[in-house]
């Protein structure tokens, strides 16, 4: 058996036995209804996609050794005060499993939103933080990017979305 031939059954027979690379799975698409995903919240709760339903969600992937996730989860909180009465929703999801909740309770009593771990779903990116995808209140994806916000990010990106009314009262008739 010539050697090309030894490479390509040796490459077929890895393939089959390991699992699927990370770049197969399905990725979140801009534009496009966001993929469900499920979490634990920081207080055990059990949380979903469905439940921000006609909100403007912010999912915010984050580790407490990034620098910029330090700077950017005070920014996220100081807007979500501002902005939740108009419908935003942050979820922050720590990317350190293995980390016990009370090690990461400090932190967490820091901020007015919500935070999570145990993720399931195909966002986080590439590993990297922090990565923010926002859903808007259709459930549509409207951005998935690595880095972390600025303020008039967050505003030129939000503003719009919050504006936009929840599915049902666009579809409401006027009263009469």
């Amino acid at each position: 058996m010539d050697i090309e031939r030894r490479r390509i059954l040796a490459l077929a027979a890895a393939a089959a036995f390991s699992p699927l690379p990370a770049l197969a799975r399905v990725r979140p698409v801009v534009g496009q209804p966001a993929p469900d995903f499920h979490a634990v919240t920081f207080q055990k709760q059990k949380i979903s996609l469905a439940d921000f339903k006609d909100d403007v969600l912010v999912l915010n992937f984050w580790a407490t050794w990034c620098g910029p996730c330090r700077v950017e989860l005070p920014l996220l909180d100081f807007y979500y005060r501002g902005q939740q009465r108009f419908g935003l929703k942050v979820l922050a999801v720590t990317q350190e499993e293995q980390m016990p909740i009370s090690a990461l309770a400090p932190l967490a009593s820091k901020v007015s939103f919500q935070m999570a771990r145990h993720f399931s779903g195909p966002y986080g990116g590439d590993g990297s933080v922090p990565w923010n995808y926002v859903i808007d209140r259709a459930g549509v994806l409207r951005y998935a990017q690595a880095g972390s916000f600025t303020l008039d990010a967050l505003n030129e990106l939000l503003v719009p979305l919050l504006k936009e009314p929840a599915p049902d009262e666009a579809q409401s008739p006027a009263p009469t």
